[in-house]
């Protein structure tokens, strides 16, 4: 979907919080059509962004690897 977003499940090593929040920007930015939102939508994008990092941070944390 979007070529700049990297992988961030590494074994044996969790992506920083500075990596959740460059994907988590990169993928409200593809989904939104916008690289920078209007004042009038700049709270809802920040808020994506947040949620998004947050969910990412949960699931790579959750997952089982073999």
């Amino acid at each position: 979907m979007c070529r700049s977003i990297k992988t961030l499940r590494r074994p044996g090593e969790a992506p920083t919080d500075d990596e959740l929040q460059a994907a988590a920007l990169q993928f409200v930015r593809k989904v939104s059509g916008y690289r920078v939102p209007s004042k009038a939508n700049q709270e809802a994008f920040n808020q994506a962004v947040k949620e998004i990092a947050a969910t990412t941070r949960i699931l790579l944390d959750d997952l089982v690897t073999k």
